[in-house]
């Protein structure tokens, strides 16, 4: 974990260091984890498996008959009735 004020002081040489060794690194606000960073190519990785997790819902759901069959104006005219 690292502070605000060691990232204030030091930059982004603090989470470069941080993250050779880990592949996320905390960053705390007045003793309080606030905020997580973490190399682009990790974010890359977690997003595609987000994705990766949605399609397989959207496919389940779809088997399941768990879907609606409506033109654009039918979709809007639904929304506007939930609200």
């Amino acid at each position: 974990m690292i502070t605000a004020n060691e990232l204030n002081t030091r930059g982004i040489a603090c989470l470069e260091e941080s993250l050779k060794h880990h592949s996320e690194v905390a960053i705390s606000v007045e003793g309080k984890e606030r905020f997580v960073v973490m190399s682009i190519e990790g974010y890359h990785y977690l997003r595609e498996i987000e994705l990766d997790a949605a399609l397989q819902e959207s496919k389940a759901d779809i088997a399941a008959g768990r879907y609606i069959k409506e033109s654009p104006e039918e979709h809007l005219a639904r929304l506007e009735s939930m609200e």
